[in-house]
This record gives C-alpha cells, structure tokens and sequence, in this order.
C-alpha cells in the first residue's frame, strides 16, 4: 500500500503536473507539495479534498484506504 505522499507523486505526474503547477492550482507552496510527497507533513483536509479534485480520484484512494 501506498502512503498519501506518493500517490500524490505518482498522480501529479500521470496528469504532467510539476509541483510548481499542482501548487499553483490547489493554492499552496510548492516547498508543501514537496513536504507532502516526501511523507514530511501531511496536507490539512482542504487540500485533501482539492488534489482530488485535481487528480479525479476518491479521498479513500488518496488517504490509501483503497486500491
């Protein structure tokens, strides 16, 4: 199972995002996409709800709580 900061990566770069774009669309720094991605810090749940919406996946796929 994947942990959030790399289905994040591996979303972000299915739809050919940078971290600078993805950043840019849900309102936040780059340096926390990065965070994110590294499992450093875990995005609060505003940003949780807009990389789904970014990425058209469910919250249950991005939290790893299914496949």
């Amino acid at each position: 199972m994947n942990g959030i900061g790399e289905i994040i990566r591996e979303e972000r770069i299915h739809k050919n995002l940078t971290q600078s774009q993805l950043a840019e669309r849900i309102g936040v720094t780059q340096d926390s996409i990065s965070l994110w991605e590294k499992g450093k810090r875990i995005p609060d749940t505003q940003y949780i709800i807009a990389l789904c919406k970014v990425f058209g996946i469910s919250a249950d796929y991005l939290l790893g709580l299914e496949n």
